[in-house]
């Protein structure tokens, strides 16, 4: 039983935060998981930025919504679903995927949740569980599936290395250089002929 466990963005929708960047004019919150391996790290300082402009849930959500996935991503992710189970396991949260999804056709989607005040301020984050994609993985394994894993950031390696097969996706030739042993693609076209060699 095979599944394949595919990242969020950067993978099949560009990255939130970098649309959000540009359009708030916020340059620092381009910062993403390509860049920064602590993802604790990482939310809090966002958060940080978002406070000192005054800026909420609203604010982000305005921006998810003008937000397309990247071209191909849903003929790619059809096609992968009429082959083999799919879930996307993201680092994102509940209240920005939800648009995004049904521009994905409604795909199955693990990632986590923000706490969000009745001002709209978020002040917090839920994540789903440590280490959410590779315990993911770990856990779907263990119920008897051969996990397949594809992502582009630092944070997407712990699934892809646990996993019978595991290629990075339109990824930094930073993390590439890193890890020369995991094969890297930079088309649908390519990632979907390598995940059918291993369900062949």
């Amino acid at each position: 039983m095979d599944i394949v466990c595919l990242d969020l963005e950067g993978v099949l929708v560009p990255e939130i935060w970098i649309a959000f960047a540009e359009a708030s004019g916020i340059p620092e919150l381009k910062r993403t998981t390509r860049d920064e391996p602590d993802y604790d790290k990482l939310m809090n300082w966002r958060l940080g930025i978002l406070k000192e402009h005054g800026l909420g849930l609203k604010e982000i959500q305005a921006t998810i919504a003008k937000i397309d996935p990247i071209p191909g991503a849903k003929e790619f992710l059809d096609e992968l679903r009429s082959l083999t189970q799919v879930i996307i396991i993201s680092d994102t949260f509940s209240q920005f995927a939800g648009p995004l999804m049904a521009k994905l056709g409604y795909p199955t989607i693990f990632c986590n949740s923000l706490e969000v005040a009745e001002s709209g301020e978020i002040t917090g984050f839920k994540m789903r569980c440590e280490k959410s994609k590779y315990t993911t993985v770990k856990a779907l394994q263990s119920i008897g599936y051969d996990t397949i894993a594809s992502g582009d950031s630092h944070n997407d390696l712990g699934m892809i290395e646990a996993s019978k097969a595991g290629f990075l996706f339109k990824s930094t030739d930073a993390i590439k250089k890193e890890h020369p042993e995991l094969k890297a693609f930079e088309t649908y076209e390519e990632l979907m002929a390598a995940i059918k060699e291993v369900l062949a």
